[in-house]
């Protein structure tokens, strides 16, 4: 083990788990590994949904973000969705915790068509990075978390601007979207949301250095 971590194998990859909103989840070899800041994204989401919301949680990863989120939301239905198979594997046992369900596809593809317009809360830590700037990230993440959970494209919000796009399709009534993206990126961010008929609300939290975009659905 020590001498994974000397060669720059994060620390949770090598453990086989992460410390994510005071749960454990589980963290394979190659998958993205849920940061502190997220759980502002958890909060947020948390905040807004009702005893029993329908959850879909995009680009989840290890599945951290759903997990947590249904572990403050007992009577709500979670959805997880994430395109590259190990991360499923993780998000498979960690969802399964909570009673939820995971697909493997991209973004809304392998959703149950059932949930078009039925979606109270949809969650998304879609990949924010520049392509540009993934080659000044840290060793941990660069070299050893799947590039398709870091690259955003050229300015970072490709693959945001895939799911805003098909947010309100999925939305319910009074329904919201939550997106993690970086305070610099942001103004942006909300920009998409406007342009797609979601009303934006831009929220950060110094202390964890993380930052929200929240598209809400008219009533």
């Amino acid at each position: 083990m020590l001498e994974s971590r000397l060669s720059g194998l994060p620390l949770e990859q090598i453990l086989g788990w992460a410390e994510f909103c005071g749960l454990r989840m589980v963290v394979a070899p190659g998958v993205f590994v849920p940061r502190r800041r997220t759980e502002f994204l958890v909060l947020q989401a948390a905040a807004l949904a009702a005893p029993a919301a329908v959850l879909v949680d995009l680009c989840c990863g290890s599945g951290a973000v759903g997990a947590a989120l249904l572990a403050t939301i007992p009577h709500g239905q979670l959805y997880s969705v994430d395109i590259d198979p190990a991360a499923v594997r993780c998000a498979v046992t960690n969802v399964a915790a909570v009673s939820g369900r995971v697909f493997k596809g991209d973004l809304f593809a392998p959703l149950p068509a059932e949930l078009r317009g039925r979606v109270d809360i949809l969650v998304a830590n879609a990949p924010y990075v520049p392509t540009e700037a993934i080659a000044m990230m840290p060793p941990e993440a660069r070299l050893y978390e799947a590039r398709t959970a870091l690259d955003g494209g050229g300015d970072g919000l490709d693959v945001q601007r895939r799911v805003v796009a098909g947010a309100l399709v999925w939305l319910a009534p009074g329904g919201h979207l939550l997106i993690e993206t970086s305070e610099r990126q942001a103004a942006e961010s909300a920009a998409i949301f406007s342009r797609n008929g979601l009303t934006p609300q831009v929220i950060h939290c110094p202390d964890l250095n993380a930052t929200v975009v929240i598209g809400s659905v008219a009533d």
